[in-house]
């Protein structure tokens, strides 16, 4: 194999590399908490994968991951970063539980579509602010989305605390939203709801618009190249916008699809840091699509089965969450010495 197929191969190897990597520190930590490794992982990955109720709750988990991720990686691919997808996860559910709740009387085929449409607005609009605030006023994307997240979070504390709560509410949570606009269960007796359908279908209509549009190639201008973009023709202040909207739609059927799947109802905590592990699933997929599903699923199954390795092999949950940032951190280091590997060509013909 010549040093250019190599190259060629980092992107498909360095993600595999880092979650291997994190793994391999992980069973370090694992036995120096004083458990077996082996017995932990088999745990955690039996229980979230092999089990019919345990695999109903990965694919739980992983509905929200996988629709926030898609939000960023579309941001990604015109060169922003989208780190408020917690925000919109949350704007995104209070939409869809306002339609659950205020919408009365509709058959379920016209309320669900209306009530994940009104999550997907929410969202888009909480994503299109720090878009305009970046292609009309040059602030800068990472600062405005990470605020806008706080502004979310704490904007649906209130309102499930005052004007949303439920009558006689023991914590901050509103009413049942209607039995039409709840999604259904697709496996019987589990978690598992038509939210992972939806981010299923949501990633096969991005990998289209991606990769077999004219939208999509003028994103993928605007990401490699704004200058040139615009030169070419392309607005690119206007493909800004509409990918942040885009982004934050997408997180915003994420939230949608935790209240009308999961909960049913408007919680204080809508999102369990879904949007900033999306971030991480984003990076690792290296703008494939379909590598944002595996990485989603991966993801999910650290979730599902952490309780599972708790209590069958004695590792704290907590261990799951470093593999999930060491994960981050080695992909980090991956791309780095990729970059540095790139910069230094090698001969025509080397071998």
């Amino acid at each position: 194999m010549t040093a250019t197929n190599r190259i060629q191969l980092l992107p498909i190897l360095s993600p595999l590399i880092a979650i291997a990597s994190s793994l391999i520190v992980g069973a370090i930590l694992i036995i120096l908490a004083g458990a077996n490794p082996i017995a932990a992982y088999t745990a955690l990955f039996q229980e979230s994968l092999s089990t019919y109720f345990g695999f109903g709750n990965t694919l739980t988990k992983m509905a929200p991951l996988l629709l926030t991720s898609l939000g960023v990686l579309v941001a990604l691919r015109a060169g922003q970063f989208n780190i408020g997808g917690e925000g919109q996860i949350y704007l995104g559910a209070l939409g869809s539980a306002l339609i659950g709740l205020y919408v009365q009387n509709l058959p379920a085929f016209i309320h669900i579509p209306l009530a994940l449409l009104a999550g997907f607005i929410f969202g888009a609009i909480w994503g299109w602010i720090p878009g305009y605030l970046k292609a009309v006023r040059g602030v800068n994307e990472v600062i405005t989305t990470l605020l806008l997240n706080y502004i979310a979070i704490n904007l649906v504390s209130y309102l499930v605390q005052n004007p949303l709560k439920a009558a006689n509410a023991p914590s901050p949570y509103s009413p049942l939203i209607a039995k039409s606009a709840q999604l259904p269960i697709i496996l019987p007796g589990s978690l598992a709801h038509a939210g992972i359908l939806l981010g299923l279908i949501a990633a096969g209509i991005l990998w289209a618009l991606l990769m077999r549009s004219p939208l999509g190639y003028q994103i993928t201008a605007v990401g490699f190249n704004a200058i040139a973009a615009r030169y070419a023709g392309i607005s690119v202040q206007r493909t800004i916008m509409l990918v942040m909207a885009l982004a934050g739609g997408l997180a915003g059927l994420a939230g949608a699809s935790e209240v009308m799947g999961l909960k049913y109802r408007l919680f204080e905590q809508v999102s369990s840091g879904y949007g900033f592990d999306a971030i991480a699933i984003a990076f690792l997929s290296r703008g494939s699509v379909f590598g944002v599903i595996l990485t989603s699923l991966f993801f999910a199954a650290l979730r599902s089965g952490a309780n599972v390795m708790q209590r069958s092999a004695g590792v704290p949950v907590t261990v799951v969450y470093a593999i999930q940032g060491l994960t981050v951190l080695f992909i980090a280091i991956s791309l780095a010495m990729e970059k540095k590997i790139k910069v230094i060509k090698p001969p025509i013909n080397a071998d």
